[in-house]
């Protein structure tokens, strides 16, 4: 049984980076048994508030997820405001128990590692376990599955063999 967790950044609901990160989760995790789709503009205001019940129900289901996709457009280099909101909520070290996949999409070529360099140390800091680089797509191409099938390619195993490993690591 695999849980899976999309974490959308993008301050537009129903964005497109909300539809390319939950295309990726299940290209990722094809069947999932558990999904939890979290478009956090929807919650934006809450996120301030550190005694919010919904925020904290998100990120205590999102840091129990197998597989979370972590989500955001680049905004001036890096990810939202928005995103870095929810983060906050995180605990560091254990907040995030499950493999992470960092994803961005990019105006520009520009800033193609910015998932790399800027949130995929992030969620390590949260303890989640990235086995693959962090994925950067150019925003007019977010729709176009060639634009992520040689992340795809390396991608894919490797996440599929980590949570195997955390799977049977739970059990023992």
């Amino acid at each position: 049984m695999t849980s899976v967790a999309v974490v959308v950044g993008n301050p537009s609901p129903g964005s497109r980076t909300l539809a390319a990160a939950t295309w990726l989760a299940d290209q990722l995790a094809p069947g999932a048994d558990d999904r939890l789709i979290l478009d956090l503009a929807p919650l934006g205001p809450s996120l301030l508030a550190w005694d919010d019940a919904a925020v904290a129900q998100a990120v205590a289901t999102v840091g129990e997820a197998d597989l979370v996709v972590v989500a955001s457009p680049t905004y001036k280099g890096t990810y939202t405001g928005l995103l870095k909101l929810f983060l906050d909520h995180v605990p560091g070290g254990t907040g995030i128990r499950g493999v992470a996949v960092p994803f961005m999409l990019c105006a520009s070529p520009a800033h193609a590692h910015a998932a790399e360099l800027l949130l995929r140390p992030v969620l390590t800091e949260f303890g989640a376990s990235v086995p693959v680089r962090g994925l950067s797509v150019l925003d007019t191409r977010h729709d176009d599955p060639m634009a992520y099938a040689d992340w795809l390619a390396v991608a894919r195993p490797r996440i599929t063999a980590a949570l195997t490993a955390a799977t049977a690591g739970a059990r023992s």
